[in-house]
């Protein structure tokens, strides 16, 4: 397997089609049949399915396609970091981050990363912890954040902190519960906007209050963190239960407010991990690094859990 049989595959993956292909990245078309046939017999797979529109790729391409990418970015990371060895960093690195850790540590990570690296560029992919272990295990990431599952134990990761998680509700506190802490049995009460199931926060919720023997008044099922904090400050009736950190700047405007959990009380640890499919560089392991200073940082300010 060549580097170049992959770029040729991606053209075509991209393109849909090999004529298409063929005009983008001006390499002729029976040299791309050429190439693809001899990797297909390498590999003794079919990768693409022929339609009278082009092609699509088999489910042993989409496989491919996942690791194709990987590789040529690294590749591309070691010919960029090697070519500038002994002089200032460049090229770029990729950061991977649950929409909860994004809300509260984009912000000063980008600040942080540019002072010290203005060469080189910092992308952060957004997603679910499945998505973002799954980015970083097929070597589209350099670096991941994800909260910890039985799923992802795996993974060669180091743990950041211990995060809590609170009720979230409208600042007119819609369903009344008043001050102090919330016992766990009172959600099946109140009115719940929850992720929808397989994302691991909701897997998390669902499970604790099963060993509880709670079912909670979920009235709604959204994805989307920051869809949900927003019907939540609209005050029109819904709570959720979610890090503090994720609305750290609404119950610091009072537009949100938040309560403790009690009875039982829910945990999950936030780990970092580097890839094992991707170089590692000096920007990679300092990147590691500026995440560790940044979270025990945003702790110590009271940005990640509320004040004792």
């Amino acid at each position: 397997m060549e580097l170049r049989q992959l770029e040729y595959f991606l053209a075509i993956t991209d393109n849909k089609s090999f004529s298409r292909a063929s005009l983008r990245i001006s390499v002729a078309q029976p040299v791309l049949s050429r190439h693809i046939k001899a990797l297909e017999q390498e590999l003794g797979v079919a990768l693409y399915h022929r339609t009278g529109h082009g092609v699509v790729l088999s489910e042993a391409g989409k496989r491919l396609e996942q690791y194709a990418r990987g590789i040529l970015d690294t590749a591309k990371v070691a010919k960029q970091e090697l070519a500038t060895f002994g002089s200032e960093p460049s090229g770029r690195v990729l950061i991977g981050m649950p929409p909860s850790v994004q809300a509260v540590l984009a912000a000063p990570l980008v600040t942080k990363f540019r002072r010290n690296f203005p060469h080189v560029s910092l992308g952060i992919m957004e997603g679910f912890s499945g998505h973002v272990q799954e980015w970083l295990t097929t070597g589209r990431l350099d670096i991941a954040i994800l909260y910890q599952t039985p799923y992802n134990g795996t993974l060669n990761s180091d743990p950041l902190l211990t995060d809590e998680l609170f009720l979230l509700g409208p600042a007119n506190d819609s369903a009344q519960i008043g001050e102090g802490p919330v016992r766990m049995a009172n959600l099946s009460n109140i009115p719940l906007i929850l992720p929808n199931r397989p994302h691991g926060l909701r897997i998390l919720i669902d499970e604790s209050l099963a060993k509880a023997g709670i079912v909670p008044n979920i009235q709604l099922e959204m994805d989307a963190m920051s869809s949900t904090l927003s019907l939540i400050e609209n005050g029109i009736g819904y709570y959720t239960v979610l890090s503090y950190s994720s609305a750290h700047e609404l119950i610091e405007r009072r537009r949100i407010r938040y309560w403790k959990m009690i009875e039982p009380t829910i945990t999950r640890t936030l780990v970092v991990a580097s890839s094992t499919q991707r170089p590692s560089t000096k920007v990679s392991r300092d990147l590691v690094v500026y995440v560790r200073q940044l979270v025990g940082q945003l702790v110590n300010e009271g940005r990640w859990s509320p004040p004792v």
